[in-house]
């Protein structure tokens, strides 16, 4: 009998529902009496945020100074898993310093809309991209025997009722574009835990959902680690554990655990669903433990080192966008206006839970004084971007003295962020203004671009040249220097498509508009796949990056031109070479993309199967040698349940971009299936034109779609938030009070972007998830009060005031 099934065996069923709990915010519970430690947990996508006093999830409590790498759509345009996997064993090595047990990382969920709050913690709208990154920064923490929790399991793609909202996605889409980047991590990174989304899937809570959590993550991808649920994304702890869901976090108060209880007393429940969870808990305790015990704790980390890494990280994920008469890099010794608040107090790291605190800080204005005496520097706007009439005169005046302006702008804090979505694509006006009038007292205008997410660029055609740093982390300072004067040459790539203007997303007349039901009506069909197959202008396509020098692709080869691909284990070996053909080393990254030569039907017109960044000298030439497995071909046939090969003809390409693709060969390929599995499929979806409607996608979504009716007084629950009962005048009172109170942690600054983010979480949080956050039984007594009072009840109205008045009075 192995050691979990003894102690298990030994523990009352209400201590292993208790176990399944968190202890407090960051720890889970710890039972000596059955040799079963605690283990702790801590945000990290991009570096570590723990807190080892007061804590809590939303960044309002100061965190431990730790390194702060490049936020995850920095990291993804590097094309580089190696840099992930150092950065990840960096960030291991800190976590056992600080005895951090489980990094809460990396997030792997697709971007699907440009507006999405918090894309900036993740990858790529492709998902072959974003699991070759995710699988290696879980290599390199887990290396340390740090654990690591891949996130948000699944369908989480906007901010906005985040917590309620329901993803509805049609099953092709679920497993070619959602699904995938979480499979790849879980099958070659092996995560210690996986953590599901607070969201809806089709009608489940990700919590609740036994498809995924159990059907699909257990046992076709082998997934044998602990599933934990976002922070206050329990729905119902009784479903929650026939789904698989193993542990809630944070502490509840044991809120759900008679409810537990009474289930596996009366039958409702096995309790071999409660053993399963409790045991894998149980396991990752005893192996957390033994990597203390084998590591010691507080062995320091080379903080030195780690902002080293920083910055190379910084450089290499920069995406150099425009470069014309080759303005840069630029010459030491000129005169360059610096114009611009971001190039002093610069946006290096996204806002919400993952805000770290950086051992180490460098930005532009310093750094580029360092390397050239003669930068002179005006701020030019306000700190969130708004125009300054007087600093905008000065911003001219030197402008037009100097040889060279480089004017660093791009997204503010107060624009994106963990919490809520993104209104619109564009810029500060300030800022633009800026550009326009600087460009036309100078010609030489060099903008440098920081930000989460894609952006309109009205003013493109008035810049010679764009670097766009994204959000760089600590070292984006020091990198974005030295990328500007040539000590360092871009190298990145973008891990998304830059569309020329909002209304051109394929999901822009849907998303948010019911934030509480999205319908994933594109389909398959996100990001370059819709704008490849539409043959719709972009501004930036996806795999896109200039560089100082250049590269020229040849000699493609391929193993075999006729491939079959009924096999399980069958392979086609691609080739090329690549040589650097201008005058100083660089990195180039070759993509491979697989489509069908048949377009006229429901599959993107390619798709990215591979990649490989090259380091090369000036004239040095490398083989480049890919591998295409038999997933590399197929779709998922809905009918069949399973991943099937269409038999065709198949066109590889490869090249430097989605569109800019230099090779290309044909393979036949012997597939499994004949035809795609659909009888009666609206055009759209065979070639899209203009944007998708929903009733053309119940077509491929298998069901009728009856819209959202948001719930009305006399319908409310807890499962409601206070935005949604912020028109009852007690509700609101109570929401005021809670503003109020937070606004005293951030000296009653409304525009401060920590405190968008926390007031925009408690007003779209359900109040039964406001309970298990807060919990006891005053809470709770509020909380019901509150939706009685918001279905005009009489009695809960006369409660809640006694209430409220009591609170005032003590």
């Amino acid at each position: 009998m192995d050691k979990i099934k003894m102690i298990l065996e030994k523990m009352t069923l209400e201590e292993k529902i208790r176990l399944c709990s968190g202890a407090d915010f960051w720890h889970t519970e710890a039972m000596e009496q059955y040799g079963i430690p605690s283990f702790s947990m801590a945000d990290g996508p991009h570096g570590l945020r723990v807190q080892k006093k007061e804590a809590d999830h939303m960044g309002v409590n100061r965190s431990e100074e730790a390194t702060c790498f490049p936020a995850a759509c920095a990291g993804a345009s590097s094309w580089d898993p190696k840099l992930l996997k150092k950065i990840g064993r960096a960030i291991g090595e800190e976590a056992l310093y600080y005895g951090v047990d489980v990094v809460l990382g990396p997030g792997v969920c697709m971007k699907r809309n440009p507006l999405c709050g918090r894309n900036f913690e993740y990858f790529s709208e492709d998902p072959f991209l974003a699991g070759e990154m995710a699988a290696a920064w879980i290599q390199g923490v887990q290396e340390q025997g740090v654990g690591t929790s891949l996130k948000h399991y699944a369908g989480n793609n906007q901010e906005e009722a985040r917590m309620n909202s329901d993803s509805l996605i049609d099953e092709r889409a679920l497993r070619e574009i959602y699904l995938p980047a979480f499979e790849k991590a879980v099958r070659e990174g092996k995560p210690d835990t996986v953590m599901c989304s607070y969201n809806k899937v089709n009608g489940v809570f990700s919590s609740d959902n036994q498809k995924l959590l159990t059907d699909i993550l257990r046992r076709e991808w082998g997934f044998d680690g602990l599933v934990v649920t976002d922070w206050g994304a329990v729905n119902d702890r009784v479903k929650a554990f026939e789904a698989g869901c193993d542990l809630e976090m944070p502490d509840s108060r044991k809120m759900f655990d008679d409810e537990v209880k009474a289930a596996v007393e009366n039958g409702m429940l096995p309790e071999s669903a409660v053993d399963a969870c409790a045991g894998r808990i149980i396991r990752l305790a005893l192996k957390s433990e033994k990597t203390r015990k084998e590591h010691g704790s507080n062995a320091p980390f080379d903080r030195e080192g780690h902002h080293k890494l920083a910055v190379r990280a910084a450089a290499e994920s920069a995406v150099l966008l425009k470069n014309d008469g080759n303005i840069l890099p630029l010459a030491k010794g000129r005169k360059v206006a610096l114009c611009g608040q971001m190039a002093e107090n610069m946006r290096y790291q996204g806002t919400g839970s993952s805000h770290i605190i950086p051992t180490k800080l460098t930005n532009l204005k310093a750094e580029m004084e360092k390397l050239d005496a003669g930068i002179t520097y005006y701020p030019a706007y306000g700190m969130d971007g708004e125009e300054n009439p007087e600093e905008l005169r000065k911003a001219i005046e030197g402008a037009g003295k100097a040889d060279t302006v480089v004017i660093a702008a791009g997204l503010p804090d107060s624009y994106e962020s963990e919490g809520f979505d993104r209104k619109h694509m564009r810029m500060p006006k300030g800022q633009c203004e800026l550009i326009e009038k600087l460009a036309e007292v100078n010609a030489n205008i060099v903008v440098v671009l920081m930000g989460g997410s894609p952006m309109e660029l009205p003013w493109l055609d008035k810049a010679k040249a764009v670097l766009n740093l994204y959000l760089g982390g600590q070292g984006a300072g020091e990198a974005g220097a030295e990328l500007l004067y040539g000590l360092r040459n871009p190298g990145g790539k973008l891990a998304e498509t830059w569309p020329v203007s909002y209304q051109d997303c394929p999901s822009s007349d849907i998303f948010g508009v019911n934030p509480r039901q999205a319908e994933y009506a594109e389909s398959i069909y996100t990001g370059y796949r819709y704008y490849d197959k539409a043959s719709m202008p972009v501004r930036f396509p996806f795999g896109y990056g200039l560089s100082y020098t250049a590269f020229a692709c040849s000699d493609m080869k391929i193993s075999e031109e006729y491939c079959d691909m009924t096999a399980a284990a069958a392979q086609v070996s691609v080739s090329c070479k690549v040589k650097n053909t201008g005058t100083v080393a660089g990195a180039e990254v070759v993509q491979l993309y697989v489509g069908e030569e048949e377009q006229q039907i429901f599959r993107a017109e390619k798709e990215l199967k591979g990649f490989c960044k090259v380091y090369l000298e000036p004239g040095e030439e490398q083989e480049v040698r890919l591998v295409l497995d038999r997933r590399a071909f197929a779709h998922y046939d809905v009918e069949r349940s399973s991943w099937e090969v269409r038999s065709g003809v198949y066109l590889i390409r490869m090249g430097a971009s989605s569109r800019d693709l230099r090779l290309e060969k044909k393979i036949q390929v012997q597939g499994t299936v004949e035809l795609l599995p659909y009888t009666e499929l609206p055009s759209w979806y065979r070639k899209p034109q203009g944007k998708p409607s929903v009733e053309a996608f119940e077509k491929v979504y298998g069901t009728k779609i009856l819209p959202f009716q948001p719930e009305k007084p006399g319908a409310y629950t807890l499962l409601n938030t206070f935005q949604e009962l912020k028109e009852n005048p007690i509700a609101a009172q109570i929401l005021d009070g809670i503003k109020a109170g937070m606004l005293q942690a951030y000296d009653n600054d409304e525009t401060d972007p920590e405190f968008l983010f926390t007031f925009h979480v408690v007003c779209n949080t359900p109040l039964i998830r406001l309970i298990q956050q807060g919990g006891g039984e005053t809470p709770l007594a509020l909380m019901q009060a509150a939706v009685g009072a918001a279905n005009n009840d009489e009695a809960a109205i006369r409660q809640l005031e006694g209430m409220m008045g009591q609170q005032e009075n003590g």
